[in-house]
């Protein structure tokens, strides 16, 4: 898989996590439990770890990989 396709991939993750954001915030506040922890504990999350794969990708392939390298041997 190209480096391109890996972008854009998370790209579209990280736009389509944030639809949920936007109908949290402009819905109505009698409706908010609802939205709550879904937003909290899955949305939020994977936007910020979708953005930063797309800002530091290179970064956090090399931490885990020398994670895993220096607990194997």
């Amino acid at each position: 898989m190209t480096d391109a396709t890996k972008r854009s991939i998370f790209r579209w993750i990280h736009i389509f996590f944030g639809i949920p954001v936007i109908g949290y915030v402009h819905s109505p506040f009698k409706e908010l439990p609802n939205y709550a922890p879904v937003v909290r504990y899955i949305v939020i999350p994977v936007i910020l770890l979708s953005g930063l794969w797309m800002w530091e990708g290179q970064l956090v392939r090399r931490l885990i990989l020398n994670t895993r390298f220096r607990y194997t041997q």
